[in-house]
């Protein structure tokens, strides 16, 4: 059980990274390492595709995961959006008291710290510019849980950081340009990925309004919200249809089977509506994004 977990054990570091997260730092560097490799491919370059800096950019996604996980665990803990009786999602590991806060501060200067070593050397792949991607990353990092996401800007920048800037970033470490379709395809990621904050924070609307945190959701209402939840996926897979006219066409194809999924999941959000139950529907949409993702990659490399 849960409540048995020993203070600043490992298996409680294990529950504050929550490694379920990390399928989300995944799917905008797959999407955009499959459209460089398709394309090196096709103008027949493969040999020009690095698969050390893809593996590069899939360990920096993951530190910075990791890192934006411990960040959040300790702020909200922090300004008590966490510290609640009435909490509904998954136990955070400061709340819990698995985790001390000096123990947490560690963790957070040492996975920044991480990051920025993982993220040095695509600086031979990317070029200096690589150094400003990174630090803005890292800033936005601490932005997000600290100011942003209680002004309802956490969408913008799931569209922003799990869209935009990993697909279009991983694409020119290999390509050294950014297509149009590429760029189409990673605000499609990113619409995708904000279905798995909305539903969040569809869940919880009431403790947040409580705490102050003014999320999209909390500004706009239930109905919008759902509305918004669905529109989601139905436009991301509207934009994938720019790959039939990129002699791609089952990287419009694929990514369909997503979207009755997304449906489904949509009805089943609509349906329970508030509680505990709507962890289903979050995990559900999590499963949804990898899905997503693999679809469009199999579809590009295809």
């Amino acid at each position: 059980m849960q409540t048995e977990v020993k203070r600043n054990s490992l298996r409680a570091w294990l529950l504050a990274t929550r490694p379920k997260t990390l399928t989300g730092a995944a799917v905008p560097v797959m999407i955009g390492l499959s459209a460089a490799y398709a394309d090196a491919c096709r103008m027949e370059m493969a040999e020009t595709f690095s698969w050390t800096a893809a593996a590069l950019c899939l360990l920096f996604a993951f530190v910075m995961q990791i890192d934006a996980n411990l960040i959040n665990d300790f702020f909200d803990y922090v300004k008590g959006t966490d510290d609640t009786e009435q909490r509904m999602g998954p136990r955070r590991a400061c709340a819990s008291g698995w985790v001390t806060l000096h123990a947490m501060k560690h963790a957070i200067a040492l996975t920044t710290c991480l990051a920025c070593i993982v993220g040095l050397p695509l600086i031979w792949y990317g070029g200096w510019e690589m150094v400003l991607v990174g630090l803005v990353c890292v800033v936005f990092c601490f932005l997000y849980t600290t100011h942003l996401s209680y002004l309802g800007l956490g969408d913008v920048l799931v569209l922003v950081f799990f869209g935009i800037v990993p697909v279009c970033v991983t694409y020119y470490i290999e390509r050294h340009e950014v297509t149009a379709p590429v760029l189409l395809a990673s605000i499609a990621c990113g619409l995708v990925i904000d279905a798995l904050l909305l539903v969040n924070n569809f869940r919880d609307r009431f403790t947040d309004r409580e705490a102050g945190k003014m999320t999209l959701v909390v500004r706009i209402g239930e109905q919008a919200s759902l509305g918004l939840y669905l529109l989601t996926g139905v436009v991301a897979c509207a934009i994938g249809s720019v790959f039939l006219f990129t002699g791609q066409p089952l990287a419009f194809v694929l990514p369909l089977v997503y979207l009755v999924l997304h449906l489904f999941a949509w009805l089943k959000m609509k349906r329970v509506n508030r509680g505990k139950a709507l962890n289903h529907c979050l995990g559900e949409t999590a499963r949804n994004i990898f899905i997503y993702g693999l679809a469009l990659s199999l579809g590009l490399l295809l």
